[in-house]
């Protein structure tokens, strides 16, 4: 796997403190985009190496993201975000995202994107099907639109940190 190398160095460069963190990593994507295929190799890639890593699939989904999710979130040394083509439909993925890049701020949480085939300037100035997903957005809560300007900071900031791009063969 492409990744594996790559991945490899970088993982083994990160040193994690014994501060009292819960995990390792926590992944946050769009489940119905990569569960079954780039996240759910990346998350066995980690998994085989010792990393402890977080996974949504235990949490069921709601209106409001849930104070477990919240504890994984703050309780994780690095987030690595991965960007599909439908992330920005999910108001889930949104609010999470936006929990995560306040506890970068406020702990100094590592996080790092990756652009699972998706182009990082599209997330970065919300264009093509992420400019969509926002439209839509900007539709459905026109009565909450500080929400939505949240969720269009939080994707530039994501998409301007350093990163991995994943165009389908390589990292």
């Amino acid at each position: 796997m492409a990744i594996q190398s790559r991945a490899s160095s970088s993982f083994s460069s990160v040193h994690f403190s014994t501060r009292s963190y819960t995990h390792d990593v926590f992944l946050s994507f769009r489940g119905e985009d990569t569960r079954y295929a780039f996240t759910g190799h990346l998350h066995r890639y980690l998994v085989l190496n010792r990393i402890n890593t977080f996974i949504d699939d235990e949490l069921t989904r709601g209106e409001e993201i849930s104070q477990a999710l919240v504890r994984a979130i703050e309780g994780s040394k690095l987030s690595l975000i991965v960007f599909s083509e439908n992330y920005a439909s999910s108001k889930w993925c949104l609010d999470e995202l936006v929990h995560i890049l306040g506890c970068r701020r406020s702990n100094n949480q590592m996080v790092r994107p990756i652009f699972d085939k998706v182009d990082p300037s599209d997330v970065r100035h919300q264009g093509g099907k992420f400019g969509e997903a926002v439209a839509e957005h900007e539709r459905r809560f026109k009565d909450d639109m500080d929400k939505v300007l949240r969720w269009r900071a939080a994707l530039s900031e994501a998409a301007n940190l350093s990163g991995w791009h994943f165009s389908g063969g390589k990292v």
